[in-house]
């Protein structure tokens, strides 16, 4: 099977000049610009039992690849776009473009690995064939963004006698509306250096693999072909109980002559220790700031570092989703960049990940500021201890490294988990031991935080004797925040948590928020449903009473 060539962007027409008819081609079969006819797919143990268009199974796992150099006049440039028949508008390309190389003063040699987000241009839609099963049954964090791109970009620069530049500099950037941040940094990891040095036919074949996956399922565990090798990896469902397991890859041994699979242990979880390390003793105020959505901005050596740290800090939170914009690199050139620089009005509850040392003064009015160094000398040595400045200290490129804020947490400091973090890093234990502690500790200050919001709405719910075919399906009854805020002091969080402090006060700036908002919104949703299920059965027991 030979698919079509990637189209470049000077032929975009191509597609329109051969008047394709997607119509016909559902009877017919397909035919690309280069090849006459599909042979049978490889993998026929993975193929859906329903028909579907080429590109519809590419196209529930990814929007497209992008390759992006640079150009000696025009700076960085889209070189290709795979699958050709995909439009990206010119805003989408540019900052694609621009996000998708290091800062030049990061001074990246070699291979780098990292993650943006932008906006989706205005009136894009979803693809009209994605299976809905995974928004309802996978946890509102890993759904599909309807307003947002994912790119996960791998980025080479080597000396390069051979350029006018002296330099090799390229991307290859996958662009997803999924945050499966594991499996596609891992897949970028394989596809890029197989096409920087061998060209387009290592696309065409990447591609092809992924055009075999089955669409996404919840709570199954899925063996996906990948150019001569297995990737294995489980996804999530709404039953599954959150994972604190170690975030590595893992090369499974087998004597067997066919390769053993790589598994990841985990889709889209980062290492929270690792990248929380420098920031350690503020972990519990950066849980508050991130729970309250106020802005954050994190600057950083790297875009790796700083992608890594914002990805870090937004799952802090998990399994509350967090509703607000996080942008995990973001540039000078990004179309975003006077909303999110300008003075005259307060700044955007968005955490945003910079490399440039222009943002020091650009965005030295933000409220909360997190300067890191060198991660890899922070989390090898262990020494570094950020402490907490007031953001007014940050007034030139050359501030130290700290948290910057004059932000006051409302819970009293958890001295015990982060005596046991440091116990465990003064006794090199296992960076992934580590990473599971300070996961569970965040999971449990989360669920103890939401359990009181859970019970209240539950009191809302109508009660099942009120559902009468007769009449309408009763609605959840209005939260009220002030009735809520009665119920604290008794049944509050502090029933399943140590802390002390102001928690009133802190649902009272929660209550205030996008997180808030988002969470409330779904609830609202899935008890209408349930509402509406019982109405209709209600609706049929009367009919088959009557009949």
């Amino acid at each position: 099977m030979r698919y079509p060539r990637p189209l470049r962007l000077e032929h975009n027409g191509m597609f329109q000049r051969m008047g394709l008819n997607m119509a016909a081609a559902r009877e017919e079969k397909p035919r690309g610009p280069e090849s006459s006819s599909f042979s049978p797919p490889r993998h026929t143990s993975m193929l859906p039992q329903s028909p579907t268009l080429p590109w519809d199974r590419f196209s529930n796992w990814l929007h497209c690849i992008c390759v992006v150099t640079f150009d000696l006049e025009l700076g960085q440039a889209m070189e290709l776009i795979y699958p050709g028949h995909i439009k990206l508008s010119e805003k989408e390309k540019m900052n694609i473009c621009y996000l998708s190389f290091p800062d030049s003063n990061s001074g990246c040699m070699g291979d780098t690995q990292f993650c943006f987000r932008i906006r989706q241009s205005p009136g894009r839609k979803a693809p009209s064939h994605t299976d809905t099963q995974w928004e309802r049954d996978a946890p509102v964090y890993l759904h599909r963004d309807q307003a947002h791109y994912y790119g996960y970009v791998y980025f080479r620069q080597v000396k390069d006698k051979s350029s006018r530049r002296g330099y090799f500099q390229k991307s290859l950037v996958l662009i997803t509306r999924l945050p499966f941040n594991n499996l596609f940094n891992f897949l970028a990891e394989i596809v890029a250096p197989e096409y920087f040095d061998n060209g387009e036919p290592c696309l065409e074949a990447a591609c092809h693999d992924i055009d075999q996956w089955p669409s996404p399922q919840p709570g199954e565990t899925l063996s996906l072909p990948m150019m001569g090798m297995v990737i294995q990896v489980r996804l999530l469902s709404k039953q599954d109980k959150l994972a604190t397991t170690p975030v590595q890859v893992i090369h499974q041994q087998s004597t067997s002559p066919i390769p053993a699979p790589y598994v990841l242990p985990s889709l889209h979880e980062v290492d929270v220790f690792k990248c929380l390390h420098p920031v350690l003793p503020h972990v519990q105020m950066l849980w508050e700031l991130v729970l309250t959505t106020e802005p954050i901005i994190v600057m950083a050596p790297s875009p790796t570092v700083c992608s890594e740290t914002v990805l870090a800090l937004t799952s802090m939170i998990s399994p509350l989703n967090f509703c607000s914009d996080f942008r995990p690199y973001f540039t000078i050139h990004d179309s975003e960049f006077k909303e999110y620089t300008t003075k005259t009005q307060a700044p955007p509850p968005v955490v945003l990940g910079v490399t440039n040392p222009f943002f020091a003064k650009t965005l030295q009015h933000w409220p909360h500021i997190i300067r890191i160094g060198e991660m890899g000398n922070i989390v090898a040595g262990g020494r570094q201890v950020l402490k907490t400045k007031k953001s007014s200290s940050l007034k030139t490129i050359d501030a130290k490294p700290g948290v910057y804020t004059t932000y006051k947490p409302f819970l009293n400091k958890d001295k015990n988990i982060l005596k046991r973090l440091q116990k465990g890093i003064a006794s090199r234990r296992p960076n992934e031991v580590q990473t599971a502690m300070l996961k569970r500790y965040l999971l449990e200050l989360t669920q103890s935080f939401m359990i009181p919001l859970e019970r209240y709405v539950a009191s809302l719910m109508p009660l099942q004797r009120n559902v009468s075919p007769w009449k309408q399906a009763p609605r959840l009854k209005p939260f009220e925040p002030e009735e809520f805020l009665k119920t604290v002091e008794h049944s509050g969080p502090q029933l399943t948590s140590g802390l002390r402090g102001d928690w009133e006060g802190l649902y009272r700036r929660f209550f205030r928020s996008s997180n808030f908002e988002g969470w409330l919104r779904a609830r609202q949703q899935e008890v209408d449903d349930k509402l509406q299920a019982l109405h209709l059965e209600a609706l049929c027991d009367a009919v088959s009473t009557y009949l």
